[in-house]
């Protein structure tokens, strides 16, 4: 009877070990699927980069591109202090998605103080080492710690690309749209929408005070706040139109870029 018993302990065990290597094994093959992006083409990248600057900004400012095994590069060094880049992971969500992508610029001082935020989300999730949570929770620590810090004055990040797929809620809200909303951004840290009268929540028309990580560091705690002024009618008609071709090169790059009838 021992022996049996040692025999059956022994093949339980055994099974227990080939389940875990199993599980160790599919996990470890479906790391690249959960957090390895795409390299978007060159051409395609950088020019969806630029369209999110005013046609006056573009020729001199800082092109970054991603690559998505190390990070952000300067693909092209630029003059003016603004640079543009898209992002595609945005670190308040706490997930690794793939269809995640919008045209971003920062002038000089939101070049300095914010993205870098932005290029080290990116450098940790390249890594493959890190989960969606842990880079969320080493941001939000470093916020608290002051190694990452608000702006210093006023300034502006431009968001005129004629398309961008993104999340249009809080971070408690994981769907993405894809929409055509090019606006301005006015750096806001710790603003709120009470601030600007724009009450409740932001939902009344006009500017509106944007702050994903406030949602999780606390009201008033979150330096990355933004005041976000649509694009009027005629602007937002001359820039589609404008960036006719750029859009389906977007779209023929991949579906989820194409713009709805209702969304232009």
């Amino acid at each position: 009877m021992n022996t049996s018993i040692k025999v059956a302990t022994r093949l339980l065990t055994a099974v227990l070990v080939l389940i875990t290597v199993s599980i160790s094994v599919q996990c470890f093959a479906q790391k690249p699927a959960d957090w390895e992006l795409e390299k978007m083409p060159v051409s395609l990248e950088t020019d969806f980069a630029l369209s999110c600057l005013p046609p006056q900004l573009r020729h001199d400012a800082t092109v970054y591109l991603l690559d998505p095994k190390k990070g952000y590069y300067i693909a092209r060094k630029g003059t003016n202090g603004f640079i543009c880049f898209v992002t595609r992971t945005e670190w308040e969500w706490a997930e690794f998605r793939k269809d995640n992508a919008a045209a971003i610029s920062y002038d000089a001082e939101g070049a300095r103080t914010i993205f870098p935020v932005t290029m080290d989300v990116a450098a940790m999730r390249a890594t493959g080492k890190f989960t969606p949570l842990q880079i969320k929770n080493i941001v939000m620590d470093r916020i608290r710690k002051g190694i990452y810090k608000a702006p210093a004055r006023a300034g502006i990040s431009y968001m005129l690309a004629p398309v961008m797929r993104t999340y249009p809620g809080k971070p408690d809200h994981h769907d993405v749209m894809t929409m055509n909303m090019p606006h301005y951004m006015f750096y806001a840290p710790y603003v709120t929408n009470t601030d600007i009268g724009n009450i409740p929540d932001g939902q009344a028309d006009g500017p509106v005070v944007i702050n994903p990580g406030a949602t999780w560091l606390g009201q008033r705690k979150g330096p990355y706040g933004f005041i976000i002024l649509p694009a009027g009618a005629t602007e937002r008609a001359k820039i589609n139109s404008e960036n006719k071709d750029l859009l389906k090169r977007l779209a023929d790059y991949k579906s989820y870029f194409k713009l709805q009838a209702g969304n232009m």
